[in-house]
């Protein structure tokens, strides 16, 4: 990988989860206890705000009681000391990305520590909870909801994300299960304009076929072992 520039990363709740967040589905398919259906989708938010809403304060508030981890720390440390183009993209809706120093990345699924207005499109910082009728401090609706990308719904930044994946030299994958698109066509993308592409996983993913080497076991040895190898 000594020819390597340009570098896209994908991370996904993997690598999240040895912070302690809960990874994106557990046992019997429940998120946190809860059917994806009934808290992950535009029409769970219509039918029950409420829910939708307690659901997404709960997690906020988790977010006060995890740091990051030394996976976080690492993928840090290589974006503060890459010279080529690097970019990070999330799917994770945590901070913990930013809180280890990360700057070049983006969120594609969206931020917890976000509202967003359902009237007039506008993104808020936020930190507290987030009840059902919380006006717009832009336009003034009570329309603010979470500003996280529900399953049928758009993921964010897809046009900065598609270009940085056809200059690629190297796409990673980490901690991601390979199953949820668009993000888990990305390596295929990264393929088709020629880059280099590597899985630091703790189980194979459904893409691992897809991927020219895979690396298995936790986000935190696998990444800083090979933010070191990079940066040597």
């Amino acid at each position: 990988m000594r020819d390597i520039q340009n570098i896209v990363i994908l991370t996904g709740a993997g690598l999240s989860a040895e912070s302690g967040i809960a990874t994106f589905r557990g046992p019997g398919g429940l998120w946190e206890g809860h059917r994806v259906e009934d808290v992950c989708t535009p029409e769970a938010l219509a039918h029950d705000p409420e829910l939708v809403h307690r659901f997404y304060d709960a997690r906020r508030a988790k977010l006060a009681e995890v740091a990051p981890n030394p996976a976080h720390v690492a993928l840090a440390r290589l974006d503060a000391e890459w010279s080529g183009q690097l970019l990070i993209v999330t799917q994770n809706v945590d901070d913990l990305h930013e809180r280890a120093g990360a700057n070049r990345m983006l969120h594609m699924h969206g931020e917890l520590k976000s509202a967003l207005c359902a009237a007039c499109g506008d993104n808020v910082e936020w930190e507290d909870n987030l009840p059902p009728g919380t006006q717009c401090p832009n336009c003034g609706t009570p329309a603010l909801r979470p500003d996280i990308v529900f399953f049928g719904e758009m993921p964010y930044h897809m046009d900065v994300i598609e270009a940085a994946l056809a200059d690629a030299d190297l796409f990673v994958s980490i901690g991601t299960s390979g199953a949820v698109y668009p993000a888990a066509g990305f390596v295929q993308t990264a393929r088709y304009h020629g880059a280099q592409t590597l899985e630091l996983n703790l189980d194979p993913s459904a893409g691992s076929h897809w991927f020219g080497e895979t690396r298995l076991g936790p986000a935190g040895t696998l990444v800083p072992e090979w933010v070191d190898a990079m940066l040597a």
